[in-house]
């Protein structure tokens, strides 16, 4: 009997086929290796922590398992884990690419069937659904992972305003304090670092009406009145 190995040993399976009594012939229809230059996948995991990728797709398990060791070898494991169990959508070309990633509790969503066309299909219905256009102070709104495109325009911003623009965005009209949007700015940032983000936040997005200061309270987006939750 012959078994393909895709990417992985089956250790496992193979045992108990020979368990019970067949005779098994191991194929290899490829290896994964971690890369000898590592410097390109660093980079994705950077990205992926700091806000700057809105979806990762995977097409195989040893793919996926090598991401997250090459985190954990970087000391950025947990970091990673956080991003692929928020704002990043894991999308896997079927469920068998997607055990190492739910094995660590990280949210996948796959195609009915696993090809690659339908997992590209599949992304393309997904990802616009994760980001809804938010109308606020006149505008269109959408986030992307590095970016806020405010009526079709990108405006880029940087990881740190990012983060506070997706805090914003997570509460779409609700009023959030000084001390929540703090946490978005590190963990050396004091209060007046707040308002001076906001400020850089607001000239970012080329219309200061768009984060509109509530006195006292804090902040939120002017969403408009059609769009009040």
């Amino acid at each position: 009997m012959a078994v393909q190995l895709h990417g992985e040993p089956l250790p496992d399976f193979t045992a108990a086929l020979r368990l019970a009594g067949a005779d098994v012939v191991e194929v290899p229809v490829y290896r994964w290796t971690q890369p000898e230059d590592t410097a390109p996948l660093d980079r994705l995991i950077e990205a992926l922590t700091t806000g700057g990728v809105d979806a990762l797709t995977f097409t195989s398990a040893p793919a996926a398992a090598g991401l997250l060791t090459r985190a954990h070898t970087t000391g950025h494991h947990g970091a990673l884990l956080q991003a692929l169990r928020g704002d990043v959508l894991a999308m896997c070309v079927g469920p068998v690419t997607a055990r190492p990633l739910i094995a660590h509790d990280i949210p996948t969503v796959w195609p009915e069937r696993a090809r690659i066309g339908a997992q590209v299909r599949k992304l393309t219905e997904e990802l616009p659904a994760r980001f809804p256009t938010l109308s606020v102070a006149g505008h269109r709104l959408r986030l992307r992972g590095h970016a806020v495109l405010v009526d079709g325009t990108v405006h880029t911003l940087s990881p740190t305003l990012m983060r506070l623009m997706r805090a914003l965005a997570h509460k779409p009209g609700q009023v959030l304090d000084r001390a929540r949007l703090l946490t978005c700015l590190g963990e050396d940032a004091d209060a007046h670092a707040v308002e001076t983000a906001v400020a850089r936040l607001r000239t970012a997005l080329g219309d200061a009406r768009i984060v509109q200061t509530v006195v006292k309270r804090g902040y939120r987006l002017a969403l408009d009145t059609t769009d009040q939750p």
